[in-house]
């Protein structure tokens, strides 16, 4: 028996409407089912959401830099680092490079400032948290850190300081080095340091601070320094060799936000003027791409 005869004869318009019925459905599935475009976001156009040309994702910028940073690095002829991220964000950092971790050395004097703006509960920064922010003066510092109490209690608080943004760092209460602060002892972490800094730079209540980050002498404004408008902090010292580590970490502005930015660089000749132009390199390497950092807002 033929099929249509087991299943009886079907009229003209049955026939027509089962095949316009497949036909709609078929285009709804090819509909369902176009693929994203990826990176470049979905929609027939494919021109990506506002957010995304503003923001670069961290997996894109990092896929399409790292080997033009390990080509600068090779040129540099020192161990350098770079943590880059967006302000606000509490992750979403960029690596670059092997140097990961050190002593802070001047750095470290930005929570230091913090923390005893928040104890002495000041709006404005006093003579000493100013010297220490824009000279980096290490007598004006330790009057700063004297002014948190005892050794250990000052350590403390400016743990808490840190740890108000994320960052696990332990702060260095004991003189290891004892030519040199207790404080700038600390081992921080460059993703620390921009963890700490993209969340800080958001605290009303740092304000002051930040602002002062934007007015370092001239002697000082090195690295980050040469990017107009940027609060930035620089820190330096010898090794227990007598090799420099140079680093800075700060906020750099751009025309859709802002982003933290944590480097370093230990030369090889351990010289801190070859460290310094080490950090100018990155830091013209980082301006250079400037429309492709992951930014934010506070």
């Amino acid at each position: 028996m033929s099929a249509a005869g087991r299943y009886g004869s079907p009229s003209t318009s049955t026939v027509f409407l089962a095949l316009l019925t497949l036909v709609a459905a078929v285009l709804a599935s090819s509909a369902c089912a176009a693929p994203h475009t990826g990176e470049r976001g979905a929609g027939s156009s494919g021109v990506p959401p506002t957010s995304s040309m503003a923001i670069p994702s961290s997996a894109t910028v990092a896929a399409g830099l790292t080997e033009s940073f390990a080509a600068l690095s090779q040129s540099l002829k020192a161990d350098v680092g770079l943590a880059i991220g967006p302000t606000g964000a509490s992750g979403g950092a960029i690596i670059f490079g092997s140097w990961t971790a050190g002593p802070a050395w001047s750095t470290s004097k930005v929570p230091v400032v913090i923390a005893a703006m928040r104890e002495q509960n000041l709006s404005t920064l006093s003579p000493a948290m100013r010297d220490a922010i824009t000279a980096s003066d290490n007598d004006a510092a330790e009057r700063v850190w004297d002014s948190l109490g005892d050794p250990d209690m000052a350590a403390r608080k400016v743990d808490a300081i840190l740890r108000e943004a994320g960052d696990p760092t332990v702060v260095q209460a004991s003189r290891i080095r004892p030519e040199y602060t207790a404080f700038g002892q600390t081992i921080w972490s460059l993703i620390d340091q921009e963890r700490f800094l993209a969340k800080a730079a958001c605290d009303s209540r740092n304000a002051s601070v930040l602002d002062m980050m934007t007015h370092i002498e001239a002697s000082q404004r090195w690295g980050l320094g040469t990017i107009q408008g940027s609060a930035f902090k620089g820190g330096w010292g010898p090794s227990t060799a007598g090799k420099y580590l140079v680093r800075q970490f700060g906020i750099v502005r751009t025309p859709t936000g802002t982003f933290a930015v944590a480097l370093a660089a230990e030369p090889i000749t351990g010289s801190f003027d070859d460290g310094v132009a080490a950090l100018n390199a990155i830091v013209q390497w980082v301006s250079s791409n400037l429309q492709q950092w992951p930014v934010g807002t506070c």
